[in-house]
C-alpha cells in the first residue's frame, strides 16, 4: 500500500514538474505566418518597421495566403493589391502608427509597429529638434552600401519609448546613452532585431533562461560615438549593432554567472560568444552574418558581447 501511494506521489510530482517546465519554456512569439516587407521576412506577433513620410510600404504574405490589414490609429491608407499583397501609404507626420495584419485561415495576427521617421534632411547643424546627432562621416563611394547615410531617424518620445520593436525588445533599449531630453532620435535596422530574437531563442535552447538581452549599447549618434573615442565607422552609428549581456539572475546591470564558477568575468561573456559563433555556417543564419566581439570587464562596465549585421564575418576579442 505504501509503495502504491509513494508511486502515485512520485507520478504527481513528475506531472507538476513537467507542467512547471512547460510554463517556463521560452516563447519565441511567432505569429503563425510571415510577411515580407522592406526586404525582410517578419515571422513574429509584433515587429517594428521604419519608413519615410508618404512612403508606400509593401506588405506580402510569404506563402501567398489571404491577409487583411488595417491601421489601428486610423491614419494612413491601405490599398489591397491582391489577396496576399497590400500597400500602406504612410502618414506625412513622423510618429508611431500600429498596423494590424491578420490571416483568418490560420487564426493568427501580427502587429506591425510602424515608425514614420524624421527625414535626414531635417538635421540642421548636427541637431534634430535640439537633440545632438553630430556629423556622419564621409564615405568613399567604393565603400560598402552599409555605410550610406540613414534616410531618417526614429523619433523617440516619453509616450512611445516603451513600444515593442520585436517580441522581446522595446524601442527605449536602443537609445543612445548620451544626455538629453525628449524627443530623442535613433536609427535601428529591422535585421538587427530579427538577429537578436534568433539569438535569444538559441540562448534559451542552450539552457540559459533569458527573457531579453540587456542592451548595453544600441544606437550611437556620431557625436556620442566620437566622444567615447570609438571608431567612426562603428556599426552602432548606422543602427546595426548591439552590445549585449544576459542579466536575469539577479537583475543588477551586470552579466550573469553563465559558467557557474561564482565569478563574473570574460569567461561568462565567452559562453554567450560561443553560442553565437557556433551558428555561423548554418543555412538559416546566413542573413545574420556579421561582427562578433567578446569584451572583458572594466571599471566602467561588466563583460559583454558585441553583435552586428554588417553582412560579412568579423571576429575579435579574447
Amino acid at each position: 500500500m505504501k509503495k502504491t501511494a509513494y508511486a502515485a506521489l512520485m507520478c504527481l510530482c513528475a506531472l507538476l514538474w513537467s507542467a512547471g517546465e512547460s510554463l517556463a519554456e521560452f516563447d519565441a512569439q511567432r505569429a503563425g505566418f510571415s510577411i515580407l516587407s522592406q526586404g525582410e521576412i517578419l515571422p513574429y506577433k509584433v515587429m517594428g518597421a521604419f519608413a519615410m513620410p508618404g512612403q508606400n510600404l509593401e506588405i506580402r504574405e510569404t506563402k501567398a495566403k489571404t491577409i487583411n490589414c488595417k491601421s489601428l490609429s486610423g491614419e494612413g491608407c491601405f490599398e489591397r493589391k491582391s489577396d496576399d499583397h497590400w500597400t500602406f501609404k504612410c502618414p506625412s507626420a513622423p510618429g508611431l502608427y500600429p498596423l494590424l495584419i491578420t490571416r483568418k485561415d490560420a487564426g493568427a495576427e501580427m502587429t506591425l509597429n510602424l515608425f514614420v521617421m524624421t527625414p535626414f534632411s531635417s538635421l540642421k547643424e548636427g541637431r534634430l529638434n535640439g537633440y545632438r546627432i553630430g556629423q556622419y562621416p564621409a564615405v568613399d563611394k567604393r565603400k560598402l552600401p552599409i555605410y550610406k547615410l540613414p534616410q531618417g531617424f526614429v523619433e523617440v518620445t516619453e509616450e512611445n519609448r516603451g513600444a515593442l520593436v520585436s517580441p522581446h525588445f522595446r524601442l527605449q533599449q536602443f537609445l543612445c546613452k548620451q544626455q538629453g531630453s525628449y524627443p530623442k532620435y535613433l536609427v535601428l535596422r529591422p535585421l538587427l532585431l530579427l538577429k537578436l530574437e534568433a539569438l535569444l531563442e538559441e540562448v534559451n535552447k542552450q539552457g540559459i533562461a533569458a527573457n531579453s538581452f540587456h542592451i548595453m549599447s544600441g544606437y550611437r549618434t556620431p557625436y556620442y560615438n566620437e566622444a567615447i573615442g570609438n571608431v567612426k565607422y562603428s556599426r552602432h552609428v548606422w543602427g546595426g549593432a548591439a552590445d549585449i549581456f544576459i542579466d536575469e539572475n539577479p537583475v543588477d546591470n551586470m552579466m550573469d554567472d553563465l559558467n557557474g564558477d561564482g565569478k563574473i568575468n570574460y569567461r561568462d561573456s565567452r559562453v554567450l560568444y560561443d553560442i553565437v559563433d557556433k551558428l555561423y555556417g548554418k543555412k538559416w543564419y546566413e542573413r545574420f552574418v556579421g561582427g562578433l566581439g567578446n569584451y572583458k570587464k572594466t571599471s566602467q562596465h561588466g563583460p559583454f558581447v558585441h553583435v552586428d549585421v554588417r553582412g560579412f564575418r568579423a571576429r575579435w576579442g579574447d
